[in-house]
């Protein structure tokens, strides 16, 4: 569990203002803002910077917390972000239907892909879509690592296992493994055994010990990611920083951030793609 901050101290010097009938409180602009994020974001290396660019014309600092998803909403649940930005639709419509967000606000998209060995055993890149080319795999039982740690990718990866009409996750045989870990360990590890692994954009371009491994298979409807913020619900949990909450939002979702957004590059090119 990720510990709260607190937000505001109280001096023995302060015990007169108290006694006023309206004690000034800080700005809530003026809270650091705890963001909760996924790896994917951060692997990526859109984060620093734009939450850089986002300080330099608010001055609202963020703090972060980088976790999968699933632990994401988990934790936000719990009141321990002011808000978070993750990428699984059904998980984030449930979190708001549940009373625990304010409302689902979408930023930007990246492409899940499948990458491989470049000699491809399993002929995934003639497969008729994503899959047809998880099928391949198993069929042949060649190597694949999955994250495993119910982040968004996860819960893609096995969406398309069960289009497939299989849940290796359960079997536990030996071809198919998981890390239990974040997307750059994955990376790593289908790179050292030159195994098929299940990515998405913001973390492949920003991924540099690819040796044999080569994306195989992209695009479709069933890969696209989008990604969205959502301010947690104050009703529900009162000493969040709503305004800065809402004003990291707007940011976001406005011409300004999705500008960023759009222009921001890993050697040329772009790991995310804006909403506007």
């Amino acid at each position: 569990m990720v510990a709260r901050l607190t937000r505001l101290f109280l001096a023995p010097a302060m015990l007169a203002a108290l006694l006023a009938p309206s004690p000034a409180l800080p700005a809530d602009n003026d809270r650091t803002l705890l963001l909760g994020t996924t790896t994917s974001v951060d692997n990526s290396g859109l984060l620093g910077p734009l939450l850089g660019a986002f300080h330099d014309e608010t001055g609202i600092e963020v703090r972060t917390v980088v976790r999968g998803t699933g632990a994401i909403l988990q934790l936000g649940r719990s009141g321990d972000f002011d808000v978070v930005l993750v990428h699984h639709p059904e998980a984030e419509e449930a979190f708001v239907a549940g009373g625990d967000g304010t409302a689902r606000h979408p930023v930007m998209t990246s492409r899940f892909l499948i990458v491989g060995p470049r000699d491809d055993p399993a002929d995934v890149r003639s497969a008729a879509d994503a899959a047809d080319a998880l099928g391949r795999i198993a069929n042949g039982k060649f190597d694949f690592i999955s994250r495993g740690d119910e982040s968004g990718t996860n819960a893609a990866e096995r969406g398309l296992w069960g289009r497939a009409g299989l849940s290796p996750w359960t079997d536990r045989t030996g071809w198919y493994r998981e890390t239990g870990a974040g997307m750059g360990a994955t990376l790593n590890m289908a790179s050292v055994l030159s195994a098929y692994t299940f990515t998405e954009s913001g973390s492949w371009t920003n991924f540099a010990n690819r040796g044999e491994l080569t994306i195989l298979f992209e695009g479709g409807s069933h890969l696209a990611n989008p990604y969205a913020i959502i301010p947690i619900n104050p009703e529900r949990h009162p000493h969040v920083a709503a305004q800065a909450a809402k004003s990291l939002v707007d940011w976001l979702t406005g011409p300004v951030g999705q500008s960023f957004i759009a222009a921001f590059r890993v050697d040329g090119t772009p790991p995310f793609a804006p909403v506007r």
